[in-house]
C-alpha cells in the first residue's frame, strides 16, 4: 500500500529562497571574515580578550595596539574597516583619536565601535559628535559584540562599494572627456591648417606665431591657463579665409576697393564658425577671429575698436603675426630683416600696435628670433614637417586636458 504524502504547493519555492539564504549568509560570512580589524586599547586583557573572541568567530585579519598615538599611524597604514576604540586612555584618549581621525579623513566614514564602561548621556553624545559609529559597553557581551561589529562592517562595506562605483565613474568620465578634448584639439589644429592652405602659406607659419603669442601673453603677466588658451587659439585667426573666394584670396597682385571690402569679411566669417561654443578655448579663438585686425587707433576692421576695447587676445595676436608675415618669405614679396621688421612695427606704435605690448614684443626679440629659426620656413621634407605637427598636437593635448 503506497503512502501519499502531501506537500506544501509552495514547497520547491521556500527551498529555493532558503538555499539563496544560505548562500548570502555564506557570502556575507567570508565578506566579514576578510575585513581588515583594529583594536585599540590600554588594557592589555582586554585586547586579547578582544582578539580570542574574534579570531573564534572567523575574523582573520586582526591588528591591535595598547597606544592611541599609535593606532593613528596604523590607521593610515592598515586601512581597518573598522576601529574597537577605548574611550579612557591616558596620554591620547579615544576622543583624541577620533578628533585626529576626523580631520585627517574628512570626506571617509569612519568605523568606530567605541569601547566604554562609561555610558552616561553626555559621554555618548561627545563620542557620537566625534566620529564613533556605536557603542559596547565594558565588560563586553560577546553576542552584543559581534552583532554591533557586522552591523558596523555592513555600512562600511556598501560606503566602500559606492565610493569605488564613483571612482569608476569618474575614471570613465575623465576618460570620455580627454578623448573629446583630443577631438576638439584635432578640429583646431585642422581648421588651422585648412586657413593656411587656403592662403598659400606655409604650415609654419601658425606654429611660429602662436608660440610668439604665449610667449608675449607670459610676458604682459597673464598666467598659465590664459596663456595657453592664447597658444591653441591663435592659430584659428585667419580661418575665416576658407570663405573667401580664390579670385580674392589668390590674386598675385593689389586688390581693388571691391575685392578689399570682400577679403574683410574673412574676420566675421571667422568667428560665425568658431561661435555657439561653451568651450573657453573655442570662444577665446572666436574672439581673436573677428577682432586680431582692428587697430589701436581705432582704423581697423571689423568693429572699428579702439585700444583697450579690443581684447588683449586679439592685441596679442596682431603683433605678433605682422611679425611673422614681414620677416617671412610670400609668392609676392621677400622676407623683411628683422631690423627693417621692428623699424616699421615701431613706425605704427600706437595706431596698428598697443604701444605697452609692442615694447614688450621688443623685450622678448631674442626668444622671438630663436622660435622663428626652431620652425623655420626653410624645412620643406614633408616627414619632417608632419612630425613637429604631430609634436605640436600631442602637446597642445596634454596641456590643455588641464585647462
Amino acid at each position: 500500500m503506497k503512502i501519499l504524502i502531501r506537500r506544501d504547493p509552495d514547497h520547491l519555492r521556500k527551498r529555493k529562497k532558503l538555499g539563496s539564504m544560505t548562500t548570502a549568509a555564506t557570502q556575507n560570512k567570508f565578506k566579514y571574515s576578510e575585513a581588515r580589524i583594529l583594536v585599540v586599547d590600554d588594557e592589555p586583557g582586554n585586547v586579547k580578550i578582544l582578539e580570542r573572541l574574534l579570531r573564534g568567530s572567523g575574523f582573520k585579519n586582526i591588528t591591535s595596539t595598547t597606544d592611541g598615538l599609535t593606532s593613528l599611524e596604523l590607521y593610515k597604514t592598515y586601512q581597518p574597516d573598522i576601529v574597537l576604540l577605548d574611550i579612557k586612555m591616558p596620554n591620547f584618549s579615544g576622543f583624541d583619536v577620533m578628533d585626529a581621525l576626523s580631520s585627517e579623513n574628512q570626506h571617509d566614514y569612519l568605523p568606530i565601535l567605541v569601547l566604554t564602561a562609561q555610558m552616561d548621556h553626555s559621554t555618548r553624545l561627545k563620542a557620537l559628535k566625534a566620529g564613533a559609529k556605536d557603542f559596547i559597553q565594558k565588560p563586553f557581551d560577546m553576542a552584543e559584540i559581534l552583532a554591533r561589529i557586522q552591523n558596523i562592517l555592513e555600512v562600511r562595506l556598501l560606503h566602500n562599494a559606492v565610493r569605488d562605483q564613483n571612482k569608476t565613474l569618474e575614471e570613465e568620465v575623465q576618460a570620455r572627456t580627454q578623448e573629446l578634448e583630443k577631438s576638439r584639439m584635432d578640429v583646431i589644429h585642422r581648421l588651422g591648417r585648412a586657413a593656411e592652405y587656403r592662403d598659400n602659406e606655409t604650415g609654419m607659419h601658425v606654429i611660429r606665431m602662436s608660440k610668439y603669442c604665449e610667449r608675449l601673453a607670459r610676458e604682459i603677466g597673464l598666467d598659465d591657463k590664459a596663456s595657453q588658451l592664447v597658444l591653441y587659439a591663435s592659430p584659428m585667426h585667419d580661418v575665416g579665409k576658407i570663405g573667401i573666394p580664390d579670385r580674392i584670396l589668390l590674386k598675385p597682385g593689389k586688390l581693388n576697393a571691391e575685392e578689399w571690402k570682400i577679403m574683410k569679411t574673412h574676420a566675421e566669417i571667422g568667428a560665425k564658425i568658431l561661435s555657439g561654443s561653451s568651450s573657453g578655448l573655442m570662444q577665446m579663438g572666436e574672439t581673436i577671429a573677428r577682432c586680431h585686425h582692428e587697430h589701436w587707433d581705432g582704423s581697423g576692421y571689423p568693429q572699428g575698436l579702439k585700444g583697450r576695447e579690443i581684447p588683449v587676445e586679439a592685441r596679442i595676436v596682431t603683433v605678433c603675426d605682422v611679425f611673422d608675415a614681414l620677416t617671412s618669405e610670400r609668392p609676392y614679396k621677400e622676407a623683411w630683416s628683422v631690423a627693417d621688421t621692428v623699424a616699421e612695427m615701431k613706425r605704427l606704435k600706437g595706431t596698428l600696435f598697443d604701444p605697452e605690448l609692442l615694447e614688450a614684443f621688443l623685450q622678448i626679440l631674442p626668444e622671438i628670433i630663436t622660435i622663428s629659426q626652431k620652425f623655420s620656413d626653410t624645412e620643406t621634407d614633408p616627414t619632417i614637417l608632419k612630425s613637429i605637427r604631430e609634436e605640436i598636437f600631442h602637446e597642445s593635448f596634454a596641456h590643455c586636458n588641464s585647462l
